[in-house]
């Protein structure tokens, strides 16, 4: 029986909702571009940052 991946929660105020939205991080020079997904919490704005797409939570 396979396991459920883990609920995202809030490290600051516990929340389960989140807003998504998908940034880049350019490095100091401008060389790389790295693209992020944002989990932004829909209580206290906390802004959770995933390189990728790629963490222990399965979003898709």
């Amino acid at each position: 029986m396979p396991s459920q991946p883990a609920a995202l929660t809030c490290p600051l105020c516990g929340n389960r909702e989140f807003q998504t939205e998908a940034g880049r991080l350019d490095s100091k020079w401008g060389v790389t571009s790295h693209k992020m997904v944002l989990k932004i919490c829909t209580r206290c704005r906390y802004i959770l940052h995933f390189y990728d797409k790629h963490s222990i939570f399965d979003f898709d």
